[in-house]
């Protein structure tokens, strides 16, 4: 606990449970969870038991085949993924000043972030192992504001649009795809491809406003002159496909998301006719048009 404003007693979200949850969320089982969080099973259990108890609401549903997220669970993750990622780049800014190395403060969009980001800054951290980096990931519209506000050295947006004020380059290309679960009547029509009204007038599972899936999304479709139609807003990539898995909606994420679960056979893709899925993810900067130090050395590794 801590003392909050005005003398009020503030309990502070226990971060060990919601890394646990999360890895509930990426493994299906609490015990797999466990494992990769470093603890065992039974007192996994009762950490799980003492957050719902908590705060009063069902996270998980457990099955014989595993443990899965309610709607409410995935909310939660959801949440606790910010929150992680907040206090881990607290953590690496305060081993900055403490040890007085240099340092370099990446910001990516989520699919990035978790998709494409590791690949890129394996060989950046072997080819400059003095150097700590920071990684903040949000969406774009807050990866681009990071980076003109100062908090950021470079970021990486899925969003097609040049952010005004900044500098930016192309660095990968991506798809969004319709997916289903294998029970949707969507997941039949082998054939019969979804025209870009029928996607138009369907509540779909999405990501939040101001997040580069989204706006492709809504680009996609106002090129026909149609809006989105949200079922479901969630803020991460995960938490939309676990939506997609138990839901009757279709799902509109980046195939870089959902390709394991398409092999799988768990989520089926949906033919889309005559809209247009593919987008261009950017690199963005502030300062001179041609980057410079590690801001280059961090674009050089993405491109």
């Amino acid at each position: 606990m801590g003392e909050g404003y005005g003398g009020c007693v503030t309990t502070w979200p226990d971060l060990a449970v919601l890394e646990l949850l999360v890895a509930v969320a990426e493994t299906g089982s609490i015990g797999a969870a466990a494992a990769a969080v470093g603890t065992g099973q039974p007192s996994a259990s009762r950490s799980l038991l003492r957050l719902e108890r908590r705060t009063g609401v069902t996270l998980l549903q457990r099955t014989p085949s595993g443990t899965v997220l309610t709607a409410q669970g995935a909310l939660v993750v959801d949440w606790a993924r910010d929150l992680l990622a907040a206090a881990a780049h607290f953590s690496d800014a305060q081993r900055t000043l403490v040890s007085g190395r240099s340092a370099v403060t990446v910001a990516a969009s989520m699919t990035i972030a978790e998709y494409l980001l590791p690949r890129w800054l394996v060989p950046l951290r072997t080819a400059h192992p003095d150097v700590e980096v920071a990684l903040v990931a949000a969406n774009s519209t807050e990866v681009a504001r990071a980076v003109r506000g100062g908090e950021a050295d470079i970021g990486f947006v899925e969003d097609g649009r040049l952010p005004s004020g900044l500098h930016s380059t192309v660095v990968a290309s991506d798809r969004l795809v319709v997916v289903v679960a294998p029970g949707h009547p969507w997941a039949r029509r082998r054939r019969l491809p979804v025209t870009a009204s029928e996607l138009a007038a369907t509540a779909l599972l999405v990501r939040e406003a101001g997040s580069g899936t989204r706006v492709a999304l809504e680009d996609a479709l106002g090129q026909h002159g149609l809006a989105v139609r949200p079922a479901l807003e969630l803020t991460t990539s995960t938490a939309v496909r676990i939506a997609a898995l138990s839901a009757q909606s279709p799902a509109v994420l980046s195939e870089l998301a959902v390709a394991g679960l398409l092999a799988s056979g768990e989520l089926v893709e949906v033919r889309v006719d005559g809209v247009d899925l593919t987008r261009e993810l950017r690199a963005v900067w502030t300062g001179s048009r041609r980057p410079t130090g590690m801001v280059a050395s961090v674009l050089a590794a993405a491109v």
